[in-house]
């Protein structure tokens, strides 16, 4: 078993084109299913303390993977019964239960064990399940003191994390077979799944995936031939509520940055004397030593922040669009823009720029980038992270505590420290040139979430600021 940060990311269907390819390359479906199963035992071995195991087997090929799995555990002297919903309806399948020599019960009569594996359905499922097989499972899982999934909990849509049932109780462990797949990452799916890890299979994953899983990034300190300049200078454009352009700027400075130019009319209580203030005007972006623009933090939705917006989008500095920017974005497009520009929406402003959206958070971030030619930061428990190439990057799992006022302030000054244009001189951004913008915004992504995880229960966004330093020093 493995972890799942840096991972790839596949969807059902391009999990199906692996398969087919390794198939094609002369491994047996039979061989798939025999690995998978043996990696499904060897985490109930472990996980389940010895105690009695009961296996639910669907009729396709994650049922396989059960029977298979039961199969080894009992040679091991495990305590194990199967039940299953019917007979399996594929070959393979139904191999794997002619392998298995014990007794099959039916799931609406089997009698509860304190280890539940959820062997059902896996990445196939597309349609609702039976709502007495629903409350039978779920029955079940509430006696379990343990619980695990194969793949996927059954009745998520694998490719959306959407619920194909009444109720889903949260699992312990799900173990993805051969990668990870949008279920395991996407909220509140990911929640569903409980810790995750990839049993790993005889196939090729592809080595520069669309999609992968946030990684830990390669942080580097300054060294002696470092200025302030050098490590980047942001320039914040604050508004009507000066306060969130103070947490963002902040969290700049925070965060690497080596200047921070804060352009607000009156400076709020509070900012570091570290920031420097100077009143707004169009022409305080024409100091070519700017390295990246910030604009939206408590910026305001008037003709005034229209104009500041013009002028933020017209300097040709790289630009991190937040808050109230977004809303005053319109049709705009970044095509042709010289510099990046990274746009950072939750959920609310997301929908304001792009309209109401169905079915995978991935896909629409992956079509948000494309339309604006930006890089887009979807923010939320799952932040999703997409460039205008096409490729994604998912961070699951974020702290509930970050739903609080300005959060995303600090987080946009964060992203704008990662994007002045020379940070490669205190931040290690592996791969290649096209990757560049993003990974810099998954950096300020994971310093982001790892501040929240610092600063605990009950943060504010001023709480994050220290929590920041703490990170970087602790790497």
């Amino acid at each position: 078993m493995t972890g799942i940060e840096g991972q790839p990311i596949l969807t059902a269907a391009e999990m199906r084109a692996a398969e087919a390819a390794a198939m094609a390359a002369g491994t047996s479906v039979e061989a798939l299913m025999e690995q998978a199963g043996e990696g499904v035992a060897e985490a109930v071995w472990r996980f389940g303390g010895g105690a009695p195991v009961l296996i639910l087997c669907g009729p396709g090929n994650n049922g396989g993977d059960g029977y298979v799995a039961a199969r080894i555990l009992r040679a091991r002297g495990a305590d194990v019964r199967v039940a299953a919903t019917g007979a399996p309806r594929s070959d393979v399948a139904a191999r794997a239960r002619a392998g298995w020599d014990g007794p099959v019960e039916d799931i609406i009569r089997a009698a509860a064990a304190p280890v539940l594996v959820d062997a059902l359905f896996g990445t196939g499922l597309s349609r609702k399940l039976d709502d007495a097989l629903v409350d039978r499972v779920d029955a079940l899982q509430g006696r379990a003191h343990r619980s695990i999934a194969v793949d996927l909990p059954s009745g998520l849509d694998c490719d959306t994390g959407d619920l194909l049932r009444t109720v889903c109780a949260p699992f312990d462990l799900t173990l993805a077979l051969g990668a990870i797949k949008p279920v395991h990452v996407l909220a509140t799916s990911a929640a569903l799944c409980g810790t995750v890890r990839v049993i790993p299979l005889a196939i090729d994953l592809p080595r520069d995936a669309r999609t992968r899983v946030m990684g830990h990034p390669l942080l580097i300190e300054p060294d002696n031939a470092s200025t302030k300049y050098s490590r980047g200078m942001v320039a914040v454009i604050g508004g009507a509520m000066p306060g969130a352009a103070a947490l963002a700027s902040a969290a700049a400075l925070r965060s690497g940055a080596g200047y921070v130019l804060l352009l607000v009319e009156a400076l709020p209580i509070g900012v570091p004397h570290a920031v420097v203030h100077r009143p707004w005007s169009p022409g305080a972006l024409s100091d070519a030593r700017i390295g990246a623009v910030l604009v939206g933090p408590g910026l305001g939705r008037d003709d005034a922040a229209r104009a500041r917006l013009d002028a933020a989008i017209a300097s040709q500095h790289p630009l991190v669009i937040d808050g109230d920017a977004l809303h005053l974005l319109g049709d705009r497009s970044f095509h042709n823009r010289a510099a990046p520009v990274v746009l950072t929406p939750h959920g609310g402003e997301f929908s304001a720029l792009f309209g109401a959206w169905t079915g995978s958070k991935i896909d629409a971030t992956r079509a948000a980038a494309d339309r604006f030619g930006a890089v887009v930061v979807f923010k939320g428990a799952d932040t999703v992270i997409a460039d205008p190439s096409g490729r994604v990057i998912v961070a699951p799992n974020g702290s509930p505590w970050l739903a609080t006022a300005g959060t995303g302030d600090v987080l946009a000054g964060i992203v704008a420290a990662m994007a002045t244009s020379a940070r490669h001189e205190w931040f290690g951004f592996p791969g290649a040139p096209d990757w560049i913008d993003r990974t810099r915004v998954e950096t300020a992504v994971w310093l982001h979430a790892a501040a929240a995880r610092r600063a605990g229960i009950g943060l504010i966004a001023d709480d994050l600021l220290p929590a920041i330093t703490a990170v970087i020093a602790n790497r």
